[in-house]
């Protein structure tokens, strides 16, 4: 972690003129309060305060003083050459009430907490996350979702364009650190994946919240809207977060591998799967929290559906990639970068962890192509499906103890609420599809 002194040589050797304070909601949305480089030291004595009343998940309608605290290790000069981004840096803050005491409602805070808690059993969480997005051309501020586009998986862009956005990005996120492991087309029109490599578990939600921040900056230079809405396109793929997930213990040793164990996979690890697939109804409200999350969860378009565990099948809930020892790892793929990232993890460690108390033991994998099974065979296989929509995982989400010990009565509550309003205000509009189908019967 870089020291005050080091901090500010940062900003004089730099040229930086203005640093960039940022938070997340409790929909993870990046938040951010503008400062001048010369109010550093109140920058780094923690005392800049706002009013958090009008932040989605911080006591709506209440007056309500709250104080950044930035995590120095955060410190960060953005690279961009865009004119408003120039001689920028930024710090991430944790949220704390206005005597300096921890903020419950802050959802990087509580997730260092399910951190600090899972330290005390031995054992850290790393993720990769494989993210897709979509590329959609902007002019005079529309969106075009329509083009001849006929680009599919891992094939090259037909308009240099897209090559120039793409490349820029991952030039810009390589000068922040990032570790870019792979980059391709995806299977629908106008839609990309960039995968970034492993580390610990805040690291990686501090590193989501700065890809999206990248990646639409650069796009909305280049004329383009990067979008991570789950299912843009109809008739077309939706947009995963695949989340890769591996655990240490305190030596970097990789305890999800034992050689000896079916599939290389240890005890830990198998346990973890089977709090995922036991809980997951209950928990995918915070790893899918949108209306259209669940117009993605549906048959015929690569997405999961079905609770299962797999080292064959993409279809699969939980796959096993082929990868073992050090790289032993499973992948969880029903997530959607519609999620908070902080509020997310935090579900998915203290599920994981509840396994491992529990000795959660998976049922047996599914090794076939789900998609290709009738319903029928779906219902003589007993085999589960995720929520259908956001009300019905609210619901399963309402009765999740284990989710409200992850996140706290505060944000629980508070998440509930939102997500509620959320549903009753799209449940009550009428849409373009009802107007076509209904209006002149």
């Amino acid at each position: 972690m870089p020291s005050d002194k080091e901090i500010k040589d940062l900003i004089k050797n730099n040229n930086i003129k203005t640093i960039y304070l940022q938070f997340v909601d409790i929909n993870g949305n990046v938040k951010a309060l503008q400062m001048q480089s010369h109010q550093i030291d109140e920058i780094l004595q923690n005392k800049i305060m706002f009013d958090g009343s009008s932040i989605s998940g911080y006591r709506d309608n209440e007056t309500l003083d709250l104080r950044l605290f930035p995590d120095k290790s955060t410190f960060l000069i953005f690279p961009f050459k865009i004119s408003k981004l120039k001689n920028a840096a930024r710090l991430i803050c944790d949220i704390h009430n206005a005597d300096g005491t921890p903020f419950c409602g802050c959802p990087r805070s509580n997730l260092k907490r399910i951190i600090e808690n899972t330290q005390k059993y031995g054992y850290k969480m790393q993720i990769g996350p494989e993210v897709e997005f979509f590329l959609f051309k902007t002019k005079n501020g529309e969106i075009n979702l329509s083009s001849e586009e006929k680009t599919g998986y891992y094939d090259a862009n037909q308009s240099h364009q897209y090559n120039d956005v793409l490349m820029q990005m991952i030039m810009t996120l390589s000068e922040m650190d990032f570790e870019i492991s792979a980059l391709h087309h995806e299977g629908a029109p106008f839609q990309h994946e960039i995968d970034l490599g492993y580390d610990e578990i805040l690291k990686t939600a501090d590193k989501l919240i700065t890809f999206k921040f990248v990646t639409k900056t650069i796009a909305d230079a280049f004329g383009f809207t990067a979008s991570f809405m789950p299912k843009p396109i109809y008739g077309q793929n939706g947009s995963g977060l695949h989340l890769n997930i591996s655990m240490t213990d305190n030596n970097g040793k990789n305890v999800f591998y034992d050689k000896d164990k079916p599939y290389k996979l240890s005890e830990i690890a198998m346990y973890s799967i089977g709090s995922l697939l036991k809980n997951i109804k209950g928990i995918s409200a915070v790893f899918n929290p949108t209306i259209n999350s669940y117009k993605r969860l549906v048959k015929d378009y690569e997405a999961p559906i079905y609770i299962v565990w797999s080292a064959v099948t993409r279809s699969a809930l939980v796959r096993i990639p082929a990868k073992k020892e050090e790289a032993a790892r499973f992948e969880l793929r029903s997530p959607d970068f519609s999620m908070n990232p902080y509020i997310a993890f935090a579900v998915l460690m203290q599920t994981c962890m509840d396994g491992l108390r529990n000795k959660v033991t998976p049922p047996a994998p599914v090794e076939k192509n789900l998609f290709l099974l009738s319903s029928n065979e779906i219902k003589q296989r007993k085999i589960k499906s995720l929520p259908r929509n956001l009300f019905t995982a609210l619901e399963e989400f309402e009765k999740c103890y284990l989710a409200r010990v992850a996140l706290g009565d505060y944000i629980f509550e508070n998440f509930l609420y939102s997500k509620r309003k959320e549903w009753n205000d799209y449940r009550k509009q009428v849409t373009p599809w009802e107007l076509k189908k209904y209006l002149d019967v």
